[in-house]
């Protein structure tokens, strides 16, 4: 499928450009980037969502008073895209910076709401990141929208008890997965060593990515949709052939039903993100110490790779008078060790960057403290992160998903889930 570029409202990703008809955003190469009196304030106001972000940027205000930064707290996800897309339509009222998450940065380039860091300081953070991670702030080209922050590597959280108890190895491909879920199955018909979750897109998403779909691209001027393709294919026919079979479970997570699974050690396994600790010890918190965390079963063992399940960075707007002071904040508190350090204390985040997750990550998070190296374990996995382009209308791909997939996941047949993908 190709679906053009339409002028004062997309961009030409491929030149890595953003078009200029209409638009009068700053970025960080305009003369207005930033003050030319290095002693003269700078008020910028960041809309972000994460828990305690004011207290880590307390930290920055204390060390340069001439660039003030202002938290102002906003409803995650969706609700904040609308709210800087109103703003950036009326000409006034967006902030300097903002919380994005990486799927939705195609939608905010599209609508000329980021501006293009590549000329600031920003640009030099590359090598902090992971190449899947960075491609998701860059879309593949040479400018740069944002600073990655957050990210959410997938591993494969399991009860080690259980496996013990059944005399089971950790998968360590699809094919072993699928067989360590019959016996989970077979020794207790109540038990499933994993669920399809129809009301979870993020969640395929990261399934299709780690084993190479990238769902949109770049044709010359236009968008490209690959939703369709082998890999994602492939993804679907194998989780629809374990549905069919029976072997795991086809109801969606999160649900009173799942947390009790969780709990009674009827869901055995958690296919998930770097984020799972918390989820784990708020829903199952008296099975702490049972699980154990392990890289994703691959689909070739000899070419290691995952997907990526949530995370977000750090953006300047394009309505933003200093964007200079912007990006050289947003570099400070994404890659400097004490921001670094602060993000993970006071927000609880997985960080983006290499070295700033091996210094403040040291200790296994209390609900695993029977695995000492769950952070080498969860490390290793946001190295092999593969890369993946999303598309400016993530949103319409992602409510095909919900609508098709919990459909298929009702009809129980691998074909249903082949065929929501043609849907999609």
């Amino acid at each position: 499928m190709r679906k053009s570029f339409r002028a004062g409202a997309v961009v030409m990703l491929a030149a890595a450009a953003m078009l200029t008809a209409g638009c009068s955003g700053n970025s960080g190469t305009d003369s207005g980037g930033s003050a030319s009196d290095p002693n003269q304030k700078v008020e910028l106001t960041y809309w972000a969502w994460a828990p305690n972000l004011d207290k880590v940027v307390e930290v920055w205000n204390e060390k340069n008073p001439n660039i003030h930064v202002t938290v102002n707290k906003q409803d995650g996800g969706d609700p904040a895209v609308t709210k800087l897309l109103t703003a950036v339509k009326a000409g006034s009222g967006a902030p300097d910076l903002i919380q994005a998450e990486y799927q939705k940065i195609p939608t905010l380039v599209a609508a000329d709401a980021l501006a293009d860091l590549s000329g600031t300081e920003a640009n030099e953070t590359k090598g902090h990141f992971p190449e899947g991670v960075w491609d998701s702030v860059t879309l593949g080209g040479d400018a740069l929208y944002a600073i990655p922050q957050d990210t959410g590597p997938m591993v494969f959280y399991y009860r080690a008890d259980i496996f013990e108890k059944l005399g089971l190895s950790v998968p360590t491909t699809w094919d072993e997965y699928a067989q360590a879920a019959k016996a989970v199955h077979a020794a207790d018909p109540k038990a499933y060593l994993g669920t399809f979750s129809s009301n979870d897109a993020g969640w395929f998403t990261g399934m299709a990515q780690q084993a190479g779909a990238s769902w949109w691209g770049v044709d010359g001027d236009a968008w490209n949709v690959n939703i369709d393709q082998d890999p994602t294919q492939k993804v679907a026919e194998y989780w629809g052939g374990l549905v069919e079979e029976g072997t795991i479970d086809n109801k969606p997570m999160y649900t009173p039903e799942w947390n009790t699974a969780l709990n009674t050690g009827k869901q055995v396994g958690w296919l998930s993100a770097a984020w799972g600790p918390g989820v784990l010890s708020g829903n199952a918190g008296a099975t702490a110490g049972k699980w154990k965390v392990a890289p994703m079963p691959q689909w070739d063992a000899s070419k290691p790779s995952t997907g990526n399940w949530g995370g977000s960075s750090t953006a300047v707007t394009t309505q933003s008078k200093n964007a200079d002071a912007a990006a050289k904040f947003a570099t400070w508190l994404n890659t400097d060790p004490e921001a670094v350090q602060a993000l993970v204390k006071e927000t609880g985040i997985y960080p983006a960057d290499n070295e700033g997750a091996k210094s403040a990550l040291t200790a296994a998070p209390e609900f695993f403290s029977n695995q000492p190296d769950f952070y080498d374990v969860v490390g290793g996995a946001a190295q092999n992160v593969g890369s993946f382009t999303y598309g400016p209308n993530v949103n319409v791909a992602f409510n095909a998903y919900n609508d098709e997939f919990a459909k298929a996941a009702q009809a129980k047949k691998k074909s249903a889930f082949q065929e929501a993908v043609k849907s999609m």
